[in-house]
């Protein structure tokens, strides 16, 4: 990944300029631009890493909401731990 550049943005209109700010009577602030490429793979890793929360949220509300019946905790715990193990495997 590259690094960003920096350059600044007018407040009002938001014009950008680099590698400095204008003389006109804009105000500007600093931002930094970077490439699509890299901004694409960083929305890309952020939706990856949506699913895999909410595939965990699913297995984390599942075992808050489950009573086993008597005698079966066992069974349900060791069925929770297949479904966990699977979605670690997954990444």
């Amino acid at each position: 990944m590259a690094d960003p550049i920096p350059a600044w943005q007018c407040i009002g209109c938001g014009r950008i300029e680099a590698p400095q700010t204008c003389i006109g009577v804009c105000q500007d602030k600093k931002v930094f631009l970077v490439t699509l490429q890299d901004h694409q793979e960083a929305l890309d890793a952020i939706q990856q890493l949506i699913g895999e929360m909410d595939a965990l949220q699913g297995l984390l509300s599942r075992i808050a909401h489950t009573t086993p019946r008597d005698g079966q905790f066992e069974a349900s715990w060791r069925a929770f731990q297949v479904d966990a193990k699977a979605l670690l495997a997954d990444k």
